[in-house]
């Protein structure tokens, strides 16, 4: 049987040529920001490394009392277990970087607009999982570290009067941080959450396909003889496919010469190490609830942050309701410098919080 032959009893039963009929017909804006479209396809390519990676640490964790031992035996034992425990948990951290550059291109190419107002509400849940997911596979380890900096993050919620103690005791399994703290964890992380995302991103794709690639405001405002384009396929298919490359070998780098390391086990009667703090993608809310409690001593300073905190989300979340005229106006540079504004709070309570790290 020839090849076409093959191909045929497939596209009469798949609808290959209806896909690749598309393929040709869609495309995508070439302007002078193009590069910023191809960072979706990148946090796509990492969650599928992700995924891949997960499922061969899979075969050898042991959630529970053994956690700490399965992870040793991974990565001094386990034939270049250290190199697949290194891509993963690099990858985590390549993975929500390329979302958040993501959603601030999105946010300044005014991208969340009618009729993309779905797509930017898709987004930002997608990046509320992908940071649960992080803090979730953070504990994983249960080294010395780990423990210390989730019992930290764990003890944050407590401020919230009456809801927070139970949602705190909810997530530990208990009053501390223990074994059963890491099989919710782990259940959370490679069950919950997993189900959650997948549909959830397969909606946000979808509704990418359906609304296409949308341009900066002053691109849109040219007229449709002046605006460029090229083919999807296989023109910017061939691009970010070259981007996908770039990522591997940035990764492949990154957990080969820095690989990723294995505290001491945990001792819960031990005080908390020196320098204790969450991950990079934490740093910026922990800073600031650090220094709220300079300002306003106490729990009063802690639920301050919590609120400030949960303010700004609401109100980047809820943008496109605020900002939703095509013309350029009051609103448009209103939400325009609220983007600078929490791009310059993310930064420099990050390196403020690196900066003062004992």
């Amino acid at each position: 049987m020839s090849s076409k032959a093959i191909y045929d009893w497939v596209d009469e039963r798949l609808g290959l040529s209806e896909l690749a009929a598309f393929a040709r017909h869609k495309t995508v804006p070439v302007h002078s920001q193009s590069f910023w479209y191809y960072w979706g396809g990148i946090s796509l390519f990492l969650f599928l490394l992700q995924c891949f990676t997960g499922v061969l640490l899979l075969v050898y964790y042991r959630p529970g009392a053994e956690a700490y031992e399965s992870v040793r035996q991974i990565t001094f034992v386990m034939h270049f277990g250290w190199l697949i425990r290194s891509a993963h948990a690099w990858s985590a951290s390549l993975m929500i970087f390329s979302i958040l550059v993501h959603m601030f291109s999105v946010y300044f190419m005014k991208a969340y607009r009618k009729p993309r107002e779905f797509g930017w509400l898709s987004g930002m849940a997608l990046l509320g999982i992908a940071s649960v997911f992080g803090f979730s596979g953070y504990l994983l380890p249960m080294d010395e570290l780990s423990y210390f900096a989730t019992k930290v993050g764990l003890d944050i919620p407590t401020a919230i009067p009456w809801i927070g103690p139970v949602i705190a005791n909810m997530l530990r399994g208990g009053p501390d941080v223990s074994e059963f703290t890491v099989q919710r964890f782990f259940a959370l992380h490679v069950v919950v959450l997993p189900a959650v995302f997948l549909p959830l991103l397969g909606f946000h794709l979808w509704l990418v396909q359906r609304h296409g690639n949308a341009s900066p405001p002053r691109v849109e405002a040219l007229p449709p003889a002046e605006r460029k384009s090229e083919p999807f396929f296989p023109n910017f298919v061939r691009k970010d496919l070259a981007m996908w490359l770039i990522a591997l070998n940035l990764l492949a780098l990154l957990a080969s010469v820095f690989p990723w390391t294995l505290g001491k086990p945990f001792d819960p009667l031990a005080p908390a190490p020196l320098g204790i703090h969450p991950e990079w993608y934490f740093m910026s809310p922990f800073e600031m609830l650090k220094l709220l409690g300079v300002v306003l001593r106490g729990e009063a300073g802690e639920i301050a942050g919590i609120l400030l905190f949960t303010l700004g989300i609401a109100l980047w979340v809820l943008i496109p309701f605020y900002d939703k005229n095509k013309e350029s106006g009051q609103r448009a540079r209103a939400a325009h410098y609220f983007g600078l504004l929490a791009v310059f709070a993310l930064l420099s309570t990050t390196i403020i919080g690196y900066w003062t790290i004992r």
